[in-house]
């Protein structure tokens, strides 16, 4: 940052325990970094603030940091193959499935799931600061009859295809391993939040907690931007700091020791996902991918999702971002089906073999190439406009040797949680509606009936995950019965 770096380190103030100027070592490597300007209000700090900021600087892994920076703001606006639209090869459509494939794929993942073989990964590092809430986005309620937050209805599904896995094996179970990514922002009150629900039913053991990592936020020239005189301005990583942080934890390994082949991965904001989803991961293993994708048919071309492309003709798939696309790929329609050729928007729902993901971590460390945010980032100036750095989970396809797309549709599987209530989508409200509708279907489907104070459309039941997983089982407690909307149904 230009202004933290004025005039030079003045060898006058306070002396404290690092003397009148900062310890010859450290300044030196601050230097070979030109980062030297973290220490400019040296003079000016009490002994106390000294050693904070030494202690800060200290922690970061400056080498690293600087092959980030240098990569990344050097790469930007490089080369990168046309995008294509996705082969229809590599898209497995809704239209196309048979009651048998889906019985089969079923089975399939229910049994690989009973052997321990997947794992699962939750994105949990956001605050719901858009929600009106500095809470983990996790911790947060929609306003459904039970009252459930999303972590519960999410550890509520693992705990019904445990269940149903068990069912399905002779043999005993394996407990389905829950690795939930937090961020310096939300570990301690994820934590705490689990521990004082008693995880939710599930034990305790078979959740693990991990941080995303942290990078420093820089101006355009790459230097660091200081929040305090005494701290340097940081950010977390991403939501594709996953990989690093799953591989600098040994956390890979220990899938690896426990058994894990699969690797299913989604976001916390979703009320509809299927966590674990035993279709899914059948139809994964049957193609002997190394990563897939869950997609829905964008509803509109201004829809902001990003979405697949291929990179060149028997490239990669990739994700091109809403805001990298240009109004006539947002609106390119394919002739033959009247549809948009760019139409499968990214939601968030992936699954990697154990195999690919070690490797991917590797390679994503090895180029070091981040995307650049401009942000307002806080400073000793009040804020200050600058780059934060970051990895997106979607990164990882441009590396997979094999990707296959897997369409679901978006009123069962997608209502995401991004907005307050009052704005014009992705509300706590209207995520609600979506899952009060879709279990209304359910318990009508098994042969049950609703009444309602309000008009239907507003309102619905609700089925406990510990109930159905995806409108499974529920004849025997719905059929001839009448139930009352809003409530839960649970037994």
């Amino acid at each position: 940052m230009k202004e933290m770096m004025v005039g030079s380190v003045a060898p006058v103030g306070p002396v404290g325990r690092w003397g009148a100027a900062p310890p010859q070592e450290l300044l030196e490597r601050m230097k070979d970094y030109g980062q030297e300007g973290a220490f400019a209000l040296w003079d000016e700090l009490s002994p106390e603030d000294r050693d904070l900021l030494v202690r800060d600087i200290e922690s970061l892994d400056l080498s690293r940091i600087d092959r980030i920076i240098r990569r990344s703001m050097g790469s930007q606006g490089g080369y990168l193959a046309p995008a294509e639209p996705v082969p229809e090869s590599s898209v497995s459509r809704v239209e196309e499935r048979s009651p048998e494939d889906k019985e089969r794929w079923w089975k399939k993942g229910l049994r690989a799931i009973s052997e321990g073989k997947l794992a699962v990964v939750l994105l949990a590092g956001g605050q719901g600061t858009r929600l009106g809430s500095s809470d983990p986005k996790g911790c947060f309620s929609i306003g459904l009859p039970s009252g459930k937050s999303l972590f519960q209805l999410q550890a509520e599904r693992i705990l019904c295809i445990q269940k149903l896995a068990a069912q399905s094996s002779p043999r005993n179970t394996l407990p389905i391993h829950w690795y939930i990514m937090t961020s310096p922002f939300t570990d301690d009150v994820t934590r705490k939040f689990f521990e004082s629900r008693k995880y939710f039913g599930l034990e305790a053991d078979q959740v693990t907690f991990f941080q995303q990592g942290t990078l420093p936020c820089v101006s355009d020239d790459g230097r660091f931007i200081m929040e305090t005189p005494y701290k340097v301005a940081k950010a977390p990583d991403g939501n594709g700091g996953v990989y690093a942080a799953l591989k600098s934890k040994k956390l890979l390994d220990d899938m690896s020791s426990r058994g894990v082949k699969y690797v299913d991965c989604y976001g916390v904001d979703n009320v509809l996902v299927r966590v674990a989803d035993p279709t899914f991961l059948g139809y994964f293993i049957e193609k002997g991918v190394s990563s897939a994708a869950k997609v829905v048919r964008k509803a509109y071309p201004q829809e902001n999702v990003g979405v697949f492309v291929q990179r060149g003709r028997g490239g990669p798939l990739s994700v091109v971002e809403y805001s990298e696309m240009d109004a006539a790929m947002t609106t390119e329609i394919n002739q033959s089906t009247g549809r948009l050729r760019y139409c499968w928007s990214n939601v968030c729902l992936h699954m990697f073999s154990l195999e690919f993901l070690n490797q991917v971590a590797n390679s994503l460390e090895k180029d070091s190439v981040y995307h650049l945010a401009q942000k307002k980032i806080p400073s000793i100036h009040g804020y200050t406009m600058g780059l934060k750095l970051e990895q997106f989970i979607f990164d990882a396809f441009n590396y997979s040797p094999s990707t296959t797309l897997f369409e679901v549709l978006r009123e069962e599987e997608f209502a995401p949680v991004k907005n307050a209530n009052g704005s014009a989508y992705d509300t706590p409200d209207s995520a609600k509606l979506m899952l009060l509708r879709l279990h209304s279907r359910w318990v009508v489907a098994a042969g049950g009936f609703l009444t309602h104070s309000v008009p239907l459309y507003m309102t619905g039941v609700e089925v406990s995950p510990l109930s159905s997983y995806a409108g499974e089982n529920l004849e025997a407690i719905c059929r001839g019965r009448t139930f009352h909307a809003p409530s839960e149904i649970s037994f």
